[in-house]
């Protein structure tokens, strides 16, 4: 039986879906208010509180329950809670991709207003590895619950430096717990927790089982069969089959990500055969962008290059002075210390920079054209050391990251005018292995894996739809659950799976050192000026509300601000038309001047510019 949650406005009412036994959604407990009391009249009776719901409330609930705060419908952002007897486990913490329509922000990252009400039983946070739209948001999500994060030994020391980078009171050896990374059992009561090794594109990656009294879950986190990794070992391929016989097995929350891609994965030999050609045959350097966390592909990327008679290196930072993030230079130290690496197979930059051209292939960050990365920033001639020249040869190997492609299209044009021979993933095959399942790797795993329910996650729409048809029509699911970010879904051994509430969910932005909603009026008004521009009036008035001179007016996106233009001049005509029209009792309210401005402005305005144009007023007011 399908279940598949329609589209809807967020925290719109619940909708059942057909052949759904859905139980109806308790309503949110309002605030309770004083009673109200006016002269003469007896108080008023307080409003009813609504009724908890049960699930909140009933220690012994048997069902376990599973709500996202991110990470559903769209690619990043992921946060999970599973929740069993009143305490909440969560699952992941990362960052997401900022919207280019909010117009402003540094980072993004899950709203947990309903979670923090209910920190006190939140008994700790498990990662199941260590990129950025996993673990990046724990630095502003994890002080305002300070539990203890378990995570193996990689992202444990990602954590650990971003944290100490960001000056966050923690404690090393209690806040970060170290499992082991080749699989490890503990409790966080009620849960027991089980992890073991997934092959991913970065090291130690782990499926997560939740063991509760009512059934078993796995959780995926992001997975590939990359069997012929030289890095870590194969998938344990014997406890993923041994989990999804398991008859407890009640559902089974899986990365959807690229679900759609029919061949079969490309591998990390495959990428270093593929490099080695081109670093033969490339006339001068080879300078190769990736993701600073793939360990394997740094691996790889040296393989090649000794293979093509090359010196290996890595470009590090311009600026020798500490920084408060975890960044390349950081990733090769950590792989040299964990071992995925020997120090003398990839140098630093400065070390070999003397070698003739031909003998150089360094590796550096911008894949994503990030505007500080090193390939950003060599584009545009900011880093003195190094300079691009045209015998160089540059590979992407990555694919573009949903929202990055005009930052990508800008490198690809600037280093195709400098005549610099470039490959990516669109004309050269093998330089890039995902490190996301593909279709047949799915059909491996609903081969090994048949849980009850399938909760697709991680991943655009589709593709987690297509996801849970192939776990029911491959995996023997008997229902599939595709919900939206907020939806809590309640399972139980043997019983239908249905959304018992919709809980309030969105995305927080950090600009600086302030977090703002995706709905902070701020945001709104810049949109609002980026599309349709601003007028600024200054109104010298007196105390009665009358004008003392001639209103200043200037604007953004809407006209030249100079004194001679004839469109400012028709806006300070029309606005001291409109106030002098006011009543007196009228223009003692700033309300009535405000209005009277956007009136007139907009007369002049939509007149010039068309009909639909809504420019952003601001008004000030001078006292003569």
């Amino acid at each position: 039986m399908v279940k598949v949650r329609e589209k809807k406005a967020p925290n719109a009412a619940q909708t059942k879906a057909p052949n759904a036994a859905q139980k109806p959604a308790a309503k949110a407990a309002p605030t309770q208010k004083k009673p109200h009391t006016q002269k003469g009249k007896a108080p008023q009776a307080p409003a009813k509180i609504a009724p908890m719901p049960k699930h909140e409330g009933d220690a012994n609930d048997d069902k376990i329950y599973f709500v996202a705060l991110g990470g559903l419908e769209h690619v990043g952002q992921n946060m999970y809670v599973y929740k069993y007897r009143g305490k909440y486990l969560v699952v992941d913490c990362g960052m997401g991709f900022l919207e280019e329509e909010i117009g402003a922000g540094d980072v993004q990252y899950c709203d947990t207003a309903w979670l923090e009400k209910r920190k006190k039983d939140v008994v700790g946070f498990v990662i199941t590895h260590g990129h950025e739209d996993h673990i990046g948001a724990l630095k502003y999500i994890w002080p305002k619950f300070r539990k203890p994060i378990y995570t193996t030994r990689f992202p444990g020391e990602i954590i650990r430096r971003t944290f100490a980078g960001c000056e966050i009171d923690f404690n090393p050896n209690k806040d970060i717990v170290i499992i082991d990374h080749n699989g490890a059992t503990f409790e966080l009561p009620p849960f027991q927790i089980e992890t073991f090794h997934v092959t991913h594109s970065v090291p130690e990656a782990q499926m997560i089982i939740i063991s509760t009294p009512a059934g078993k879950i796995l959780h995926t986190g992001d997975w590939t069969f990359n069997d012929d990794n030289p890095l870590e070992a194969p998938t344990d391929f014997a406890r993923l089959r041994e989990i999804g016989s398991d008859p407890k097995l009640l559902a089974v929350m899986s990365d959807s990500t690229s679900v759609s891609r029919q061949t079969k994965q490309t591998t990390e030999v495959q990428v270093r055969d593929a490099l080695t050609e081109i670093m033969k045959n490339a006339p001068g350097r080879v300078i190769v962008t990736g993701y600073s966390r793939s360990i394997a592909r740094l691996k790889m990327f040296a393989a090649a290059a000794r293979a093509a008679g090359r010196v290996a290196a890595i470009k590090e930072r311009s600026n020798p002075n500490p920084v408060p993030y975890v960044g390349l230079p950081e990733f090769r130290e950590m792989a040299i210390e964990f071992g995925y690496l020997n120090k003398d197979e990839v140098y630093l930059h400065s070390e070999i920079k003397d070698l003739p051209a031909e003998k150089q292939a360094i590796f550096l960050t911008g894949s994503q054209g990030e505007q500080f990365a090193m390939l950003t920033r060599l584009c545009r001639g900011h880093v003195k050391e190094m300079k691009l020249q045209p015998t160089d040869t540059v590979v992407f190997s990555a694919i573009i990251i949903p929202g990055r492609e005009q930052d990508v299209s800008y490198l690809y044009n600037k280093l195709a005018r400098m005549g610099i021979r470039t490959h990516t993933i669109f004309d050269t095959d093998n330089i890039h292995a995902s490190g996301h399942a593909g279709r047949p790797e799915y059909e491996r795993f609903y081969d090994m894996v048949h849980a009850q329910v399938a909760v697709p996650m991680h991943g655009d729409y589709i593709n987690e739809m297509l996801n849970g048809k192939m776990a029911m029509e491959r995996g023997g699911s008997k229902f599939m659950m595709v919900v939206h970010n907020g939806e809590m879904i309640a399972l139980a051994d043997g019983a239908e799976p249905y959304v018992t509430e919709t809980i309030p969910t969105g995305f927080v932005v950090m600009e600086g050192e302030t977090e703002r909603s995706a709905n902070d009026q701020v945001y709104k008004n810049r949109k609002k000026i980026a599309t349709n521009g601003a007028v600024f009036v200054t109104l010298p008035v007196d105390k009665r509300g009358f004008l003392k001179g001639v209103p200043e007016v200037s604007s953004a996106g809407i006209f030249e601000t100079d004194d001679t233009g004839f469109m400012k001049r028709q806006i300070q005509i029309e606005i001291t038309r409109a106030i002098d029209g006011l009543t007196k009792t009228e223009r003692k309210d700033r309300d009535n001047l405000i209005r009277a401005v956007q009136v007139a402005s907009n007369k002049v305005v939509r007149a010039a510019l068309g009909a639909d144009k809504k420019p952003q007023y601001s008004v000030h007011f001078v006292l003569k």
